[in-house]
């Protein structure tokens, strides 16, 4: 069981590797997921707000919202589903990455704080998101108790994560494959920072099943709503509702 210091240190280390790999992020996923990514992304929003079923909306709020992208899925996601957003913003505790983000979307709004610190009054946002980002949360119970403090009642919690398999099928033994040796060294390769990449399949080995994670989520006070695994079970989306 780690202590607090050394949840301190951890959390800390990985914000550093993200610092040291946010100038060449961009085009190691592009490469390394071939553009399969923007499908479940698009998904992840249409689903959230059919499920939400408002026109209007004051806050979707983006955590460990890296360099952007998916802010920029929830706004031209609400131009296709007729959905007037007000504000989105971001949040991430790598100034490189949002400096990124910055530069790319200047039109959104960015804090550079933890997910567990989210800058935001209580019942505030009507829609949070962390795509790719709560296996790197290492603090998670506590972040998913803030994801409920600033949702408002009825908001939703969008959740894109790559999660741990227990008993993969062949497809999901061929994924853990590529998890494992094939995307490490193309992001090292790309990025000059193979251990950022080697980093990858260590913490989806060492994050939550799908069941834990809507577990988690039913303790914090949310009601799963949908859940869908896509591309031999490669990432994985769940939407759940404050209660």
């Amino acid at each position: 069981m780690e202590n607090e210091d050394q949840k301190v240190q951890k959390q800390e280390k990985i914000v550093s590797m993200f610092d040291n790999i946010a100038g060449t992020y961009d085009k190691a996923n592009r490469v390394m997921s071939m553009g399969v990514d923007r499908s479940w992304r698009i998904k992840g929003c249409d689903k959230a707000y059919s499920y939400y079923n408002k026109k209007k909306l004051d806050i979707i709020v983006d955590i460990a919202c890296g360099t952007g992208d998916m802010m920029d899925y929830w706004q031209k996601r609400a131009l296709k589903n007729a959905v007037n957003v007000k504000k989105i913003v971001g949040v991430d505790p790598s100034n490189g990455m949002v400096d990124v983000a910055r530069e790319k979307y200047p039109n959104f709004e960015y804090h550079i704080s933890k997910a567990t610190q989210i800058p935001l009054d209580d019942a505030t946002a009507d829609i949070l998101s962390i795509s790719y980002g709560i296996r790197n949360v290492v603090e998670r119970e506590e972040a998913l108790g803030e994801f409920n403090r600033v949702l408002k009642k009825d908001g939703l919690v969008v959740i894109l994560e790559f999660m741990r398999n227990e008993n993969p099928s062949l497809l999901g033994r061929i994924r853990d494959f590529y998890m494992n040796k094939i995307l490490p060294r193309v992001g090292g390769f790309i990025s000059k920072n193979l251990e950022a990449y080697e980093y990858l399949p260590n913490s989806i080995g060492d994050f939550a099943t799908v069941k834990q994670m809507q577990d988690e989520l039913s303790s914090s006070g949310f009601e799963v709503l949908f859940t869908q695994s896509f591309s031999m079970d490669i990432s994985t989306l769940i939407i759940a509702k404050k209660l």
